[in-house]
């Protein structure tokens, strides 16, 4: 358990300072069709309420979707997304005082977004499905989180299979900052994300927690986002067979096992949805970390 590599993040006014406290990404999903929470905060008051609560509760960062990225989601069009995104961004802006990342793939959206007052983007195709959102992320000069994924959210849990999983990902995540550099993106603004369940099996993802350390070479800060996902429900089915619910108390219990194996493996940054319980977790994990 080596300790974690330090960095400082500055978004738009605030700076993170990343290795000795593992931050906590919120998650707000306004979205019909989200996995766990799809249609929960579709309106706009209780998702506004919910955001200030995950900030209260200790989010260090709260990160804004409108479109759903879960496995077979089909895409949606830019105006729906920003109806979805920008006018809760614009009020939220003003209510809370930590950063707010825009989770999308489109540059229409991060634009938008970016004024209305996010100040971090959250991109699952790591530049890819949208040439033009890597000059937008350097004209704002602000972090952008480039992901792995084995396809596309439609595709990617059609049998992934790799050679060689951790080395397949570190040279992609590799090549992803490659590229965003060359598009005029600074270094110190870059944070991977291996992408659990993006295009990865249920062994796979927890071979990638197990292996997260790994990645530390790519000198960037490391984002981990395990929250309720499929590996953790379908581990816990058990003999029954039955399906989990994303809720459910065992589901979040591993969800914190989760959570808990990546900050101890070095992950910076935890992308959850219940906050209260993440931030106790990492109290815990950080001290024994720090030790």
């Amino acid at each position: 358990m080596a300790a974690n590599h330090l960095y400082n993040i500055i978004c738009g006014d605030y700076v993170l300072e990343l290795g000795q406290k593992t931050r906590i990404m919120g998650i707000l999903n306004v979205t019909p069709d989200s996995f766990s929470d799809g249609g929960k905060y579709l309106d706009y008051n209780t998702a506004l309420s919910h955001a200030e609560k995950m900030a209260e509760e200790g989010a260090d960062i709260i990160d804004i979707g409108g479109e759903s990225t879960r496995p077979s989601s089909e895409s949606i069009a830019e105006k729906e997304e920003m109806r979805r995104v920008i006018p809760l961004i614009k009020n939220l802006a003003k209510h809370i005082s930590i950063p707010i990342s825009i989770d999308t793939t489109k540059s229409g959206v991060a634009l938008k977004a970016l004024d209305a007052g996010a100040s971090i983007i959250n991109d699952i195709s790591s530049l890819r499905n949208d040439p033009e959102l890597a000059a937008v992320a350097a004209e704002f000069n602000v972090p952008i989180i480039l992901m792995h994924m084995k396809g596309t959210p439609k595709t990617m849990q059609e049998s992934p299979v790799y050679s060689d999983l951790i080395n397949e990902i570190k040279t992609f995540l590799k090549q992803a900052i490659r590229s965003a550099m060359e598009k005029g993106i600074d270094r110190s603004k870059i944070i991977i994300d291996p992408g659990i369940g993006f295009g990865k099996t249920l062994e796979h993802n927890f071979q990638l927690i197990k292996s997260i350390e790994e990645f530390k070479i790519l000198e960037v800060p490391i984002l981990v986002g395990p929250s309720r996902k499929a590996f953790i429900r379908n581990k816990l089915k058990g003999v029954s067979k039955k399906e989990l619910h994303p809720e459910s108390p065992a589901v979040e219990t591993g969800t914190q096992a989760a959570v808990a194996a990546a900050a101890l493996k070095g992950a910076h940054i935890v992308r959850c949805h219940n906050v209260a319980n993440t931030c106790a977790t990492l109290k815990i994990v950080d001290a024994i970390r720090n030790a």
